[in-house]
């Protein structure tokens, strides 16, 4: 239930203004239980984002008369596969196998590596610079102090190796990992380390936010990743890029904006803010006779990035239909 959240309602609306301008006719039905009857939202671009509940008939879903050839998914299924959603004839984008009750992110991150190790040959970088080091490590049992010792030596191994390719590189700042759930979003079941006896020595409370992840989803698997220091501020706070794409184009994205954390923090925090990332030129190529660190420059290689991301997500969907085309690459 987003409906307070006005942010995610206005990106809802943009969704639904973006597709019926291409001219597929769009509506939206909601998986909300105490939603019986389409519900009018007024929103603060002076917009109205209209929710109707979803229904199915037979083997396809629908809202009150429109039955689409295409549903496009919305929710990451932290809660699980809706049964109204099985099995349904219509093409459902992503499939349901990708949802966090199914997904890990280290599987994520084994097709990004492999993306991006080809992309670094191809183009002579280390693929250090674009891959952050990323180890599974389970299962854990946070409360009852089960599997610590296997998490802590995970981040003494991302620790050291990130310490390896520092002085390859030549940076000057502390190692640290991020140590979060396998599974899951909003920020919850994560926390940054600089050393592996912080886990050993993690307190009750810390222990507790660890086990919890979003709609009730026990953290057992968790993942140790390189940490990579957000040294980007807005108006003297710390903020991480978010990049929105349409198929293969970069079409623009967010920050998101942190007053009350450092650049080794988790951002997707209570307190965060969001701010538009406008990109002021095209970004589709990037300006030679600018400073590496030059906006035009710094957007591109955001959106690299984000297409390397985009081929690791759709062979990671691919790995899950055993009929698709390229299963075994």
């Amino acid at each position: 239930n987003h409906t307070r959240n006005t942010f995610y309602l206005e990106n809802l609306k943009a969704l639904q203004n973006i597709l019926c301008a291409d001219g597929y006719e769009t509506r939206i039905g909601s998986l909300r239980p105490d939603l019986d009857h389409p519900m009018e939202i007024e929103l603060p671009s002076a917009q109205t984002l209209t929710l109707e509940p979803l229904v199915r008939r037979g083997d396809r879903v629908g809202v009150a008369d429109f039955f689409p050839c295409a549903v496009l998914l919305n929710n990451d299924l932290s809660s699980g596969r809706p049964t109204i959603l099985e099995n349904i004839e219509q093409v459902l984008l992503p499939p349901l196998d990708m949802g966090w009750v199914n997904r890990y992110k280290t599987h994520h991150f084994e097709h990004y590596t492999r993306v991006a190790h080809a992309f670094a040959e191809l183009i002579e970088i280390d693929p250090w610079i674009i891959t952050p080091l990323s180890i599974q490590c389970g299962p854990v049992d946070f409360k009852k102090r089960e599997g610590l010792n296997c998490l802590a030596g995970a981040v003494n191994m991302v620790l050291e190796q990130t310490a390896e390719a520092y002085q390859r590189h030549g940076v000057d700042d502390t190692p640290f990992a991020v140590v979060k759930s396998d599974r899951g979003t909003y920020g919850m079941a994560i926390m940054s380390v600089q050393d592996p006896d912080q886990i050993l020595n993690l307190n009750k409370k810390q222990r507790n936010k660890m086990s919890s992840g979003k709609e009730g989803l026990v953290a057992h698997q968790m993942m140790v990743q390189e940490g990579v220091y957000t040294f980007e501020t807005l108006k003297g706070a710390v903020a991480e890029p978010v990049v929105y794409m349409i198929g293969p184009r970069v079409v623009g994205g967010f920050y998101r904006v942190h007053t009350g954390k450092s650049a080794t923090d988790n951002l997707n925090a209570p307190g965060m803010h969001f701010e538009p990332l406008s990109f002021a030129e095209a970004c589709a190529l990037p300006d030679q006779q600018a400073a590496p660190d030059a906006a035009p420059n710094r957007f591109y290689a955001y959106g690299v990035v984000a297409r390397l991301a985009l081929v690791a997500a759709a062979r990671e969907i691919c790995e899950a239909k055993p009929n698709c085309p390229g299963h075994s690459q």
